[in-house]
């Protein structure tokens, strides 16, 4: 009896140790895990310590060389001086207007049309100017026959002929004005017709039918622009305008078309600068490809002379927070400081370039977010 009673005692004995284990492995889930870092802040709030920093592992930073690139917005303007005002030189009222705002005209295509009495007064002197001229001319014919005959004196003869040549540029005169309406002085009429003086494209509209139009006064009624080349005027801080130099070349990038890369040429620096932004305006010129409406956003990249050497670390390593960058560098012991930096492009391998805050040979801490977490625990 004492045998069966022994081997029960045992097998309790061994159950109980089963039990007592799984209740202990069931309280603690995390047995066996590594143990949790634990952050010990400091006075500066960027700098901590870590009691196990081993769980973070380290980068060194290595070097990176490259032309320094300055990026700056822009916008698709005419060139100026291939810009041309359609002006009228009578004033009146619009009867027709034979283009819109947008239109492509080539030279000499009629714009609109201007009732004016300016044109009407032009042929009034017009007429009254020949009259005067014919007529003078018949009274020196009748003084030289006098004057042959003896019936007049020289003097009297001499003043006819002043009086006609007068009248010729009177005539002259009146002549030319019609010429400069654009009218023919054999087709009496009191509308002007306004011609495109260049092709281009109409890039302003200043008046609708039956409005009125002011001779050489008042807003111009259209504004032809040659598009074939245009003009990208973009703002360029002060820290960087030694980067800019009158004749280099920017690559030019439209927002509408990401993947194409034009060249434009550096043509004028402003030399005022913005008193609230401090800014440039930097002008460069281009030959339009057909792409380019006035009035475009374009990134443009400015590069410069010499190679500058930079870091490069993994991009895990960079911390955006609040429209910052941000690195962890080791100081030892477990402390950690939070440095600010400057990321710049990104680098094949899933690296990152930093401009500014740490230098080739910092070790970083790869995965800035994994510690920027446990910091904020």
């Amino acid at each position: 009896m004492k045998r069966p009673i022994l081997v029960w005692a045992v097998l309790c004995f061994v159950l109980n140790l089963a039990l007592t284990s799984c209740n202990k492995a069931n309280a603690d889930p995390n047995a066996g895990a590594p143990p949790q870092p634990s952050v010990v802040p400091d006075m500066d709030a960027n700098n901590f310590k870590l009691d196990h920093p081993e769980q973070f592992p380290l980068f060194v930073a290595t070097e990176y060389k490259a032309t320094p690139e300055v990026n700056v917005t822009g916008v698709v303007s005419p060139d100026i001086s291939r810009t041309i005002p359609v002006i009228s030189l009578a004033s009146g009222r619009i009867v027709e207007i034979h283009t819109r705002l947008g239109d492509v005209v080539k030279k000499g295509q009629l714009l609109l049309r201007v009732q004016s009495s300016d044109v009407s007064g032009a042929f009034s002197d017009y007429r009254k100017a020949a009259n005067d001229e014919r007529l003078a001319h018949q009274q020196l014919d009748r003084s030289q026959i006098l004057f042959e005959r003896g019936a007049t004196s020289k003097s009297t003869l001499e003043g006819f002929e002043t009086a006609e040549q007068d009248a010729k540029v009177t005539l002259e005169t009146t002549l030319e004005r019609l010429h400069l309406l654009g009218v023919n002085k054999d087709h009496p009429t009191g509308v002007i017709d306004i011609h495109a003086p260049v092709s281009g494209v109409i890039t302003d509209q200043q008046v609708t039918n039956a409005a009125g139009v002011q001779a050489l006064a008042g807003p111009n009624p259209f504004t032809i622009s040659d598009l074939s080349h245009i003009w990208i005027l973009c703002d360029v801080y002060e820290n960087v305008l030694p980067q800019v130099q009158i004749g280099d070349y920017a690559d030019i990038r439209l927002n509408a078309y990401p993947d194409k890369v034009f060249k434009g040429r550096i043509s004028n620096i402003g030399p005022i600068l913005d008193p609230n932004l401090h800014t440039a305006k930097i002008r460069l010129e281009l030959e339009n490809p057909g792409l380019m409406h006035i009035g475009m956003f374009v990134t443009a990249t400015f590069h410069g002379k010499q190679a500058e050497t930079h870091a490069a670390v993994p991009a895990t390593a960079i911390l955006h927070l609040h429209d910052r960058q941000w690195t962890y560098v080791p100081l030892g012991n477990g402390h950690f400081r939070r440095l600010e930096v400057v990321a710049g492009a990104m680098l094949p391998g899933k690296m990152q370039e930093v401009v500014s805050g740490i230098t080739p040979g910092t070790q970083v801490v790869e995965n800035a977010l994994s510690l920027q977490s446990t910091v904020e625990q």
